[in-house]
């Protein structure tokens, strides 16, 4: 089965409401303005993209990274940005939404460059086709392992306290519980710290004595820790729903395999498209293996959140830039600060990184 053939018929598992193949992609409306936030976050992107092809580049004599995803430094507010924005959204509908990066073979590469993003489409279709990948990077403002410590850290303070309103729970009311609500006395007596995170129950609100209204408050506690167990405790790879067709549109026309690869300031993680649509496709794994949320930090879009710690670790290290504080002016005076960071060294995970691609680069 050839690499489209795979594609395609993965995309038939899954949910035309969280994603249709078929339907025709809407334009959406060029933003009028832009904010330091903003600013900041496509810096923090820009040098993630960097630190990934850097990282590729000084490690591997045999392949080589390029940009070729949109050079766009054009932004709201600025003269020519509302032309660039159509040319972009026509070329979102004939070629697709082009990775940041490709790997070619040496060999297969013409250019002494390694920035293709301004070549014309007509040079782009004769070389495109002959990356071994094409990798969407994604940033994320965390230093991983510090987070992944913290919140098990934060996970067995809630287990414990579970662990013990159940305690108090049956040593105090298990009669009366029993009594009141045998489906919720089961549920609590066979509740234990490996499936907090299945554990489910009706809360009653019961107020006509004091030891009851003293059980429901209890029964309360213990729901409100359970439910803050099972939300979404990881860090991510953070790919949008509404890339996923555009992508596609991609991968038709060239049928070059593409991954994601999100960036964070310690270490960098990466995934496959192909089993990015196999975990969507599968509904039983909504909320285990990924979550589907709204991004506030992205204009709110609804993004597929994947455990990142449980994919393939590409850079084992990555240094912590050096930062600045910059400044850009548009129209009428308006001044927007931001922040700028200087490329970083970092080291390839070389079991990770063939994992993920198939490929050893040394």
């Amino acid at each position: 089965m050839t690499y489209i053939e795979k594609i395609n018929s993965l995309i038939l598992n899954i949910n035309t409401n969280l994603v249709n193949f078929n339907e025709e992609r809407l334009h959406s409306t060029p933003p009028t303005q832009v904010s330091s936030e903003f600013l900041t976050n496509k810096e923090q992107g820009d040098w993630a993209e960097r630190t990934l092809m850097r990282g590729i580049n000084e490690h591997s004599s045999d392949f080589v990274a390029v940009k070729y995803g949109k050079n766009d430094n054009i932004i709201a507010g600025e003269d020519g940005f509302k032309e660039f924005y159509e040319i972009y959204q026509n070329e979102l509908d004939t070629i697709g939404k082009r990775p940041d990066l490709l790997i070619f073979k040496k060999s297969d590469f013409p250019y002494k460059t390694i920035d293709i993003s301004s070549l014309p489409i007509e040079k782009l279709d004769k070389i495109v086709p002959k990356a071994l990948c094409g990798i969407e990077v994604r940033s994320s403002a965390f230093l991983i392992d510090k987070y992944e410590d913290y919140m098990n850290t934060q996970q067995n303070k809630l287990k414990t306290e579970a662990l013990r309103l159940k305690t108090d729970i049956l040593s105090n009311y298990r009669d009366l519980l029993k009594e009141k609500d045998s489906a919720v006395f089961y549920v609590i007596e066979m509740l234990n710290a490996d499936n907090l995170h299945a554990i489910s129950f009706r809360c009653p609100s019961w107020r006509s004595t004091e030891s009851l209204e003293k059980l429901s408050c209890l029964l309360k506690q213990l729901k409100k820790i359970i439910s803050s167990i099972t939300k979404r405790t990881f860090l991510s790879i953070t790919p949008k729903v509404e890339d996923l067709k555009v992508v596609f549109t991609w991968i038709k026309r060239y049928n070059v395999p593409h991954y994601y690869v999100q960036v964070f300031f310690d270490k960098a993680y990466g995934v496959s498209y192909e089993k990015i649509l196999k975990l969507i496709g599968d509904s039983s794994l909504e909320n285990k293996e990924y979550f589907i949320e709204g991004d506030v930090k992205n204009q709110n879009k609804t993004t597929i959140k994947i455990h990142a710690n449980k994919e393939q670790c590409v850079l084992q290290k990555v240094d912590l830039p050096s930062h600045c504080s910059k400044m850009k002016e548009l129209g009428r005076g308006r001044l927007l600060f931001y922040v700028e960071f200087e490329d970083s060294i970092s080291i390839i995970n070389d079991e990770g990184f063939a994992n993920l691609f198939g490929f050893k680069l040394s």
